[in-house]
């Protein structure tokens, strides 16, 4: 993918050096962005392998709304680094895609969205189910296409709370979905961005996300688009991505999604077709 290449180009040759809590300097740029057209293939880069299970297995552990790596560790190591020996994390995104804490109660005039609110059986927290809520605007944009949420379909894995005291609070904080014509878009916005690791999974991660929800709301994938607030290569990933550049991509595969409901799918479910790539780069991880 050009768009791809075109960023870690451009954080190769204007990315500041710059120090961070890995104790691994990184190059850095502030608010790099592209976008993605995914009616031309499904985004997963050809000029290295990525790992098309694993990232289905967290982006299912993501939808799950786990709390814990306990299930998902049984097929990836991804999160190991930042969980406890018992499998807990102090922040898990699906924990706050689909059970984001509310109030017991807000000020006089708050309104708060009950329709999708939930009591936590474990703990009495009420919770706000966000990927429940996406879904069921799109489904209603079906019958009104002016629906008051149109423009709202916004999922958040910050809280703040949360974030100011958690190891790895997380990098890929929000993203949000808009309808035009008949296509579904994404928009992720990325608070730290490993672009040799890290960003080839967020582009067929959030893609994938787009091609499911796209197919349960009767609507075509429209594109991808990605805001890096802090895009960085760190610098013992240089070489490795130095090579990467020099390999000419190969087409882009295609994702077959089976025809089922969202809330029914399955790992099984979704298959990768046509991949074709470059071997593997090995990068240590910045932990």
């Amino acid at each position: 993918m050009k768009v791809y290449h075109d960023l870690v180009e451009y954080v190769l040759n204007n990315g500041v050096r710059k120090e961070n809590r890995t104790g691994t300097d990184t190059l850095s740029c502030f608010a790099y962005f592209y976008r993605i057209n995914l009616q031309e293939g499904y985004p997963l880069l050809t000029t290295k392998k990525v790992f098309f299970n694993s990232m289905l297995r967290e982006l299912f552990w993501y939808f799950s709304g786990e709390p814990h790596i306990k299930n998902l560790r049984e097929y990836t190591k991804i999160w190991d680094a930042w969980a406890t020996p018992e499998g807990n994390l102090e922040t898990a995104y699906g924990r706050f895609w689909r059970r984001f804490p509310v109030p017991e109660s807000g000020y006089p005039g708050e309104n708060w969205g009950t329709r999708w609110i939930t009591r936590n059986p474990e703990t009495g927290q009420k919770e706000f189910d966000q990927i429940q809520y996406i879904l069921d605007t799109l489904r209603e944009i079906k019958t009104n296409p002016a629906t008051p949420n149109l423009r709202r379909m916004i999922v958040s894995a910050w809280h703040p709370g949360n974030a100011a005291e958690s190891k790895l609070p997380p990098c890929h904080y929000s993203f949000a979905f808009n309808v035009t014509g008949n296509r579904l878009n994404c928009h992720l916005t990325q608070r730290s961005a490993d672009i040799a690791l890290g960003v080839p999974f967020n582009i067929a991660c959030y893609s994938l996300m787009t091609l499911l929800f796209a197919q349960e709301a009767g609507l075509e994938p429209g594109e991808f688009a990605h805001t890096l607030i802090d895009a960085h290569i760190y610098v013992d990933h240089i070489d490795g991505l130095k090579e990467q550049l020099k390999r000419e991509p190969y087409p882009l595969p295609t994702v077959k999604i089976a025809d089922k409901p969202f809330e029914e799918l399955t790992f099984e479910d979704v298959v990768l077709e046509n991949y074709r790539c470059h071997p593997v780069i090995p990068f240590p991880v910045a932990v």
